[in-house]
C-alpha cells in the first residue's frame, strides 16, 4: 500500500496524472485496472472513476510491489536523507532529455527538492554517481569536489603495460566542442587547460591489457580517455581515443572505464554531512 498527499502542483488535476507522476512504473493499464477493483482511496473513500484531486487530499493505493518493479534497472547503491549513490549504466547521459537525472526526477517527483547530480560521467562510462537530495547537501558536495575532498576512483582496462606501477601525469587539454573531441599536449599552450591524472597498476594480463585504478584532480571532458591514449595506453573499446584494431580484437564497442569507488575525505567542516567523513562506497 502506498500513501501519498496531493501537493499544490496537482491541485484540480486528474487522479491518473497525479499517481503516474508520483508512483514510479505505474502504467496506464495498471492504473485503470486498480481503479476498476476499487483499490484506490481518496480521503478514505474508495473510487472507481478518474476523479479530480485537490491540494492536501490523501490518496491510498493498494498495488503489490512486484507490479511496480523498476523497469529502468536503476541500481541505487546507497541512499539516506541527504544523498543517493547510483550505479549509472552505459549509454545514458547524466543530464539533459532522457538522462539519468530526468529518470531520477521521475522517481522522486513528490519531493520538494528534485535530486541533482554533484559530478559528471561520460555517456558510455558506467559507475558510481552522487546525487544530492536537498540544496544544502548540493552546495556542500559541490564545494567538496572543488576542494578535492571527495576521491573518485575509476577502473580502466588499457592496452599496453606502463613502465611505472604508479604515475602522476600532468598535461594540457584543449576541447573542440564542434568536433566533440579533446586534444592533449605535454607543454602549456594558449587555449589549453592544465590536467592532472594519476594511475596505479592493479593487474597485468597476458593478453597485453592492464587494469588501472585512475584518479583525476581536474575533471575535464574525456580527460581520462584522452590522457591515457596520449601516453600510449588507450582504453579498450574507446571509439574516439582508442585503437580500432585493438577494439576489434577484443570485440569491445564501449570504453572499458568505470567509476568504481567514492571516498569522502573531508578536511574541513561539512555541516550536515560530517557523518560521511571517512566512508567509502565501492562498486563490486
Amino acid at each position: 500500500m502506498k500513501k501519498l498527499n496531493v501537493n499544490e502542483k496537482y491541485d484540480n488535476k486528474k487522479l491518473n496524472k497525479f499517481l503516474q507522476d508520483n508512483i514510479p512504473n505505474l502504467s496506464t493499464n495498471l492504473f485503470y485496472k486498480t481503479l476498476r477493483k476499487k483499490d484506490i482511496k481518496v480521503n478514505g473513500k474508495r473510487v472507481n472513476e478518474n476523479v479530480l484531486v485537490h491540494k492536501d487530499d490523501e490518496i491510498l493505493v493498494y498495488i503489490p510491489d512486484n507490479l511496480l518493479e523498476n523497469r529502468s534497472n536503476l541500481q541505487i547503491i546507497f541512499e539516506d536523507a541527504n544523498i543517493i549513490i547510483v550505479n549509472k549504466p552505459v549509454g545514458i547521459e547524466v543530464t539533459g532529455n532522457n538522462s539519468l537525472t530526468s529518470l531520477i526526477h521521475k522517481l522522486y517527483t513528490n519531493c520538494e527538492f528534485l535530486p541533482m547530480p554533484c559530478h559528471r560521467l561520460d555517456r558510455n562510462t558506467s559507475g558510481l554517481l552522487l546525487f544530492a537530495k536537498n540544496k544544502e547537501t548540493l552546495d556542500i558536495l559541490l564545494k567538496k569536489f572543488k576542494l578535492h575532498e571527495i576521491e573518485k576512483h575509476y577502473l580502466a582496462l588499457v592496452y599496453g603495460t606502463p613502465k611505472l606501477s604508479y604515475q602522476k601525469l600532468i598535461a594540457y587539454l584543449f576541447k573542440d566542442s564542434k568536433k566533440s573531441l579533446v586534444y592533449i599536449l605535454d607543454e602549456p599552450k594558449k587555449g589549453y587547460s592544465k590536467i592532472i591524472t594519476s594511475y596505479n597498476v592493479i593487474e597485468k594480463h597476458s593478453d597485453g591489457t592492464c587494469l588501472l585504478d585512475v584518479q583525476i584532480e581536474t575533471g575535464k571532458t574525456h580527460q581520462i580517455r584522452a590522457h591515457l591514449a596520449h601516453i600510449g595506453l588507450p582504453i579498450v573499446g574507446d571509439g574516439k581515443y582508442g585503437n580500432y584494431e585493438i577494439n576489434k580484437k577484443f570485440n569491445k564497442k564501449v570504453q572499458e572505464l568505470k567509476s568504481y569507488k567514492l571516498k569522502f575525505n573531508f578536511k574541513t567542516d561539512s555541516g550536515i554531512l560530517n557523518y560521511l567523513n571517512g566512508k567509502e562506497f565501492i562498486l563490486k
